[in-house]
Parts: structure tokens; C-alpha cells; sequence
């Protein structure tokens, strides 16, 4: 199985998840198994907009490190991970999360294991935006945090240790 490097955009436009899909799997017969996930915007609370603000070269490195990562816990033939910046509105996609492997197994691990980690150690800077004008900067929450530490936990047992 010849593993490809993972594909990391972070773009203003929103994004194709069928041509994503379709580009990730073009040409492989090596390929059991696709996972996706695509995170959108929802109008909590009266939200009227989501504004996520990055570090351009930054946030790209992040996140290719956490491919990384990914593509070295997980036997992935594939991986792509585009996420949106600038104001979104509800309803909008934020983010995308494809992988691919020969077994569905790998492929519904590793996004998962994506989603949590760029959840909490991709650098974005989110603020909110509500009707009547009012505005307030989202902080990380705990539930985060720990949905991404299982992944740390799972790594060390693997290692033998106690977590």
C-alpha cells in the first residue's frame, strides 16, 4: 500500500466534498474504505456569523503536522483536510476531513481522531458575531479538550504505558 502525502488547504471558498472525495480516490485500487466529515456553521444562540481568523504558513504547518500524525498512526492511503477562514454564515461548511485507507477500520479512526485534534491544536482564532451587532471571541472548551485527549490515551496504551 503506497501512502500519499496528505493534502492540507486552508481557503477562504468553500469547498466540493464529492470532487474532494472523487480526487482522493482517483486512480486507487488500494482503497477499502473513505471516511469523511465535513463541519459546519450552526446559528446557535441567535449566531448571525462565524468569523475564524488564522496565521497564513502558521496554521498550514499545524495542520500538516497533525496529518502527520495521522498518516503515521494509521495505515491511510490517503488524507485530506481543507479548512475554511473568513466569515461564514450558518449553514456554511467550515471544514473538510477525508481518509482513505484499505480498511474502513483505519479510515473511521484517523478522521476521527482529525477532527478531534484540529478541534483543539489547529491555531484559529474564532469570534462570533450575533444579531443586534454584539460579538465575542470563542474560548476552548473542556468537552474538547478531553474528546482530544483520548486519542493521546489510545496512543499510549498502544505504547504500553499508563496514561
Amino acid at each position: 500500500m503506497s501512502r500519499a502525502a496528505p493534502t492540507i488547504r486552508v481557503q477562504a471558498e468553500p469547498f466540493d466534498l464529492a470532487a474532494e472525495s472523487a480526487a482522493l480516490a482517483a486512480g486507487r485500487v488500494d482503497v477499502g474504505g473513505l471516511a469523511s466529515f465535513v463541519g459546519l456553521c450552526r446559528a446557535d444562540d441567535g449566531l448571525a456569523a462565524l468569523v475564524l481568523e488564522h496565521y497564513p504558513g502558521m496554521t498550514e504547518r499545524a495542520i500538516a503536522r497533525i496529518a502527520e500524525e495521522a498518516c503515521a498512526r494509521w495505515p491511510l492511503t490517503g488524507c485530506t483536510v481543507i479548512h475554511r477562514h473568513g466569515r461564514l454564515e450558518p449553514g456554511a461548511p467550515i471544514v473538510l476531513v477525508l481518509t482513505a485507507s484499505a480498511h474502513r477500520a483505519a479510515a473511521l479512526e484517523a478522521c476521527a481522531f482529525l477532527i478531534d485534534w484540529l478541534k483543539t491544536r489547529a491555531p484559529f482564532w474564532k469570534r462570533e458575531e450575533f444579531a443586534g451587532g454584539t460579538e465575542r471571541w470563542v474560548e476552548a472548551k473542556a468537552e474538547d479538550d478531553l474528546a482530544a485527549s483520548r486519542w493521546d490515551d489510545a496512543a499510549a496504551a498502544r505504547r504500553g504505558e499508563t496514561p
